[in-house]
């Protein structure tokens, strides 16, 4: 058997790779001096960090979305906020299904939409008449939350809430005051009635309230109640810790930073930050050093892919034939969990209140992809030795090594076969540093780059016409700093 040999050089850029950095890291955000020096603003986001809920929820990789309300019965994706709550009958309702299905499919948490812009809530709130306790479901006595709450403690499956701000059949909705009050008794109560909760939910959607007043959405004191009663959940989209990717199709960029100079979440002083940049979550450059030169604060700010299993976001029955089939799935995870970001994807309910077979075939064929990928690393997750060989950091047991300038490392493959996916990780607990990279294949005299990317991030997976090569090398072109490289890995995709 040959070895397959793994070269890893860096080019030095502003801060030389054979240099390990040791000034502080910056745990979720870092501003700029004010005439900062030659390369210090990318150092200094070299060393922006996430905080340790955001890092938890990165390794999650893989979420699911429950999209059900009393659309699931109306067949409207936004409902008007007039429907009654006697449409909301599910006649076999089983979260445990729910969840035994998700979590056999690989993922982590569920998110539910708790009350949709319809403003149905799926829990007796105290703060109307318009929820799961005007409906004939177990006559009045019912709670979907609970429910599915209870199934996720079963399973050790994460619980996440979607609270939609905007609320249709609220009669104080455009009366900014009383409808913040309204909304935090909400929260409140998902915060506090349910256990723990490991992410709170919020989009953008504002419409107008009554005699066309404008609500004005006290965005900060949403965040300072959970942090207060739920310190380690994130909040996403609208929130300060996750940010939506900037399209609902499944897929990320394929440069995507997680240190970012749009400014997390809706109050008016990241409005005003980002409207001076002219930044969006939809825009295409979100972190590059370009970027950087103009901004006086940059931040740990990662993004999350939301896509729906099917067309629309609730159930329909037209739609039990249009279901993404295995193979669209696989491409969504290449490009979302493989382009530095969460997956999470909507599997919506039927008006049973079940999860459909059209839904658990493509579910099932996904996670059987996913472990077929995964199924052998033909390097074995072998850290570098020889010459190019760092060790653990400072002498920590961490699980990262660093390049050498000029410095070649090897590994012994596992077994002797073709590769057609290449997968890199850096360990963001020290930040997220790589710029440019590719990779080599050596195969008789001729090294042909199969390869190459921008950024890595907390997971990089990189697709390529087969290959068979007694060596590979990979080349960290451009770095911010000293890179920490926690798996280089080879697989073969079917």
């Amino acid at each position: 058997m040959k070895k397959l040999l793994f070269t890893l050089g860096c080019i030095a850029t502003l801060i030389s790779c054979s240099r390990e950095d040791v000034t502080e890291y910056h745990h979720g955000r870092v501003t700029f001096p004010v005439q900062p020096g030659l390369g210090a603003k990318e150092a200094m986001a070299a060393r922006v960090v996430p905080y340790p809920r955001q890092l938890e929820w990165q390794k999650l990789e893989m979420t699911a979305f429950i999209h059900f309300t009393i659309n699931t019965f109306t067949g409207k994706e936004w409902g008007d906020g007039d429907e009654s709550p006697e449409l909301f009958n599910p006649s076999s309702l089983d979260a445990e299904q729910w969840v035994r299905v998700l979590s056999d499919a690989g993922m982590k948490m569920i998110i539910i939409t708790a009350k949709h812009h319809d403003g149905f809530c799926l829990w007796p709130t105290k703060t109307t008449d318009h929820s799961v306790a005007s409906s004939p479901w177990k006559e009045g006595k019912g709670d979907v939350i609970r429910e599915l709450r209870d199934a996720c403690d079963r399973h050790d499956m994460r619980f996440g809430v979607y609270l939609s701000p905007w609320d249709r059949n609220a009669e104080c909705y455009g009366d900014s005051l009383a409808y913040n009050r309204f909304y935090m008794e909400q929260l409140t109560e998902l915060l506090t009635w349910y256990g723990k909760v490991d992410e709170v939910w919020f989009d953008g959607a504002n419409g107008e309230g009554a005699d066309g007043r404008r609500q004005e959405y006290d965005w900060q004191a949403y965040y300072d109640l959970i942090r207060k009663l739920q310190p380690d959940a994130v909040t996403a989209v609208m929130g300060e810790d996750v940010r939506w990717v900037g399209t609902e199709t499944g897929y990320g960029r394929e440069t995507e930073w997680s240190v970012t100079a749009l400014a997390p979440g809706g109050t008016p002083s990241s409005r005003a930050i980002n409207d001076a940049l002219r930044l969006t979550p939809m825009s295409a450059d979100l972190g590059s050093s370009t970027l950087l030169q103009k901004a006086d604060n940059v931040y740990w700010y990662p993004a999350e892919v939301d896509v729906s299993i099917r067309p629309g976001w609730f159930w329909h029955a037209s739609e039990d034939s249009l279901v993404k089939d295995v193979d669209k799935l696989a491409d969504i995870y290449m490009s979302s969990v493989g382009r530095n970001a969460v997956l999470l994807l909507n599997v919506p309910p039927d008006n049973r209140g079940l999860i459909t077979d059209h839904d658990i075939r493509s579910l099932m064929g996904l996670k059987a992809w996913i472990d077929g990928l995964y199924d052998t690393d033909l390097l074995n997750g072998a850290r570098p030795y020889g010459r190019g060989s760092s060790g653990a950091i400072d002498g920590d047991n961490s699980t990262s090594w660093r390049p050498r300038r000029d410095r070649t490392a090897s590994f012994v493959p596992a077994i002797a076969a073709t590769f057609n996916v290449a997968m890199l990780q850096e360990d963001i607990s020290r930040g997220q540093r790589v710029e440019k990279f590719i990779i080599e294949a050596l195969a008789g005299e001729q090294w042909d780059t199969i390869a190459s990317g921008t950024t890595i991030g907390y997971k990089r997976l990189l697709q390529f016409p087969e290959v068979k090569a007694d060596e590979i090398r990979l080349t960290i072109v451009s770095s911010r700093a000293t890179p920490h490289i926690s798996t280089f890995a080879l697989y073969h995709s079917e």
